[in-house]
């Protein structure tokens, strides 16, 4: 027998073995927003098994996801539903990325949605009723609110280049927690539709100096940079999505143009 089938067969046998050792499960407990959803520790067993996967098993599909973003998204139909979006992202060709979302960037965050980008050219591709569902990028780019934190300056420039122009559909299946709202528990009720933010005083700016100080960045010194992108930006689709639907003062932002 091969190395791996060995291993394979040990660890199903320690397996087995452990769980007769296991202790009797606890009840599971309702957590708060920040803890673990809820549910039992896991048992003896089940981390021998994710030791042999560790082992034997690929992630193929995981590991080309090697971009992190961080930005915000309210949702579109209720604006005032705002969260930090962390997204690792795989950049498929240069027209395509996906992304998966997280309400976080440590080993307990939880997995809230996902988002697809595409160029301004697939973009164009789309039928018209489609287009309604992908948000516009210029103004998260230039208002400094979408970040690649941990890289140099120039190679964040690059990035968010490359990124000007494009559209993103996201969709968030689990309410993690946003302001002035607890999180639920658990990932209940239908998918939302997110959106981006287009013009300054959309965004809450407590968000923003929340995410600000947990990443040490600086949304106005990121803002700042990017000024020289704004010969690049092109009027785009969907920008007045969600205008007037705030009960606060918002102005446009320079470049990002309505098409």
């Amino acid at each position: 027998m091969t190395k791996r089938v060995l291993t394979l067969l040990f660890m199903i046998t320690l397996a087995v073995a452990l769980t007769a050792l296991d202790p009797p499960p606890a009840h599971a407990t309702e957590t708060s927003a920040s803890d673990a959803p809820p549910g039992e520790e896991k048992t003896a067993k089940t981390k021998v098994l994710e030791a042999g996967a560790r082992a034997l098993q690929a992630n193929a599909p995981l590991a080309p996801f090697d971009i992190y973003l961080v930005g915000f998204h309210p949702m579109k139909e209720k604006p005032q539903q705002q969260m930090i979006a962390h997204h690792y992202c795989h950049q498929v060709n240069e027209d395509f990325a996906q992304c998966l979302l997280f309400d976080g960037n440590k080993d307990t965050a939880k997995l809230n949605g996902i988002e697809y980008i595409v160029s301004e050219k697939l973009f164009a591709s789309l039928p018209e009723q489609e287009r309604s569902y992908w948000h516009p990028h210029n103004g998260e780019i230039l208002s400094g609110q979408l970040v690649a934190p941990g890289i140099p300056d120039a190679a964040e420039e690059s990035l968010m280049r490359s990124k000007m122009n494009s559209y993103g559909k996201t969709w968030h299946v689990w309410n993690t927690g946003h302001p002035g709202h607890e999180a639920d528990s658990l990932p209940l009720g239908p998918a939302m539709l997110a959106w981006s933010f287009s013009r300054d005083g959309e965004i809450l700016p407590e968000l923003v100096e929340h995410r600000d100080k947990q990443l040490d960045v600086s949304t106005e010194a990121t803002r700042e940079r990017r000024q020289a992108l704004r010969e690049l930006a092109q009027p785009q689709h969907g920008v007045d999505a969600l205008k007037g639907k705030f009960d606060r003062p918002t102005r446009e932002i320079p470049g990002v143009v309505s098409k």
